[in-house]
């Protein structure tokens, strides 16, 4: 489970996955970097950008029962994590056309091959855990896209929107759990 540091976990986790892919469109040249395109972005190298555009709750996760502690640990119990959704906008930067396309392709190609990380590939907080994070190309419409971009007041430019589930990131509130020494049943007999 992820402490407060699993939204940068994820985002390094993304990042270093579509740098090792990238080599193969522009072996040491082409990069992916996390940008929250607040400034117009001018790289001196084809770049493909990474921005968290989105963190919500995912609903189907609600609900859950608390977390107990196991043995040997002191008896606890912990609300659940909270199950977060992450959702990235990716997006080419380079000097040509067909440079952007084939790093949007490599995008592409490298989440659809691989679109859940687990085990060893998982770091920092969720390093040594057993979630899985499921990487999905999210469907928008052009009019939805066109808001995003409209948000970070940029013109639009041809981007890929991914939606990382679930991300567990664990409650601090934690209660000890008292034994039961004694009990007293209060009642009539029955007839």
């Amino acid at each position: 489970m992820g402490d407060f540091g699993v939204v940068a976990d994820v985002s390094s986790i993304i990042v270093d996955r579509l740098n090792q892919a990238l080599e193969v469109v522009e072996p040491g040249q082409a990069v992916a970097q996390l940008n929250d395109l607040s400034e117009n972005p001018q790289f001196s190298q084809p770049t493909l950008t990474v921005f968290l555009y989105e963190i919500a709750e995912d609903p189907t996760s609600r609900n859950r029962p608390p977390v107990r502690s196991l043995p040997p640990d002191p008896p606890t119990t912990r609300k659940p994590p909270m199950a977060l959704l992450l959702r990235y906008l990716i997006t080419p930067w380079a000097g040509n056309q067909i440079t952007q396309h084939q790093m949007i392709g490599c995008a592409l190609q490298t989440f659809y091959d691989d679109a859940i990380i687990d085990g060893e590939e998982l770091r920092g907080s969720l390093a040594a855990t057993t979630d899985v994070l499921q990487v999905t190309l999210t469907p928008l419409t052009l009019d939805q896209k066109s808001w995003v971009w409209y948000a970070i007041q940029k013109p639009y430019r041809l981007s890929l929107n991914y939606e990382v589930r679930v991300v567990n990131l664990d409650s601090q509130d934690v209660s000890a759990i008292r034994a039961v020494r004694s009990r007293t049943i209060n009642g009539t007999p029955l007839p």
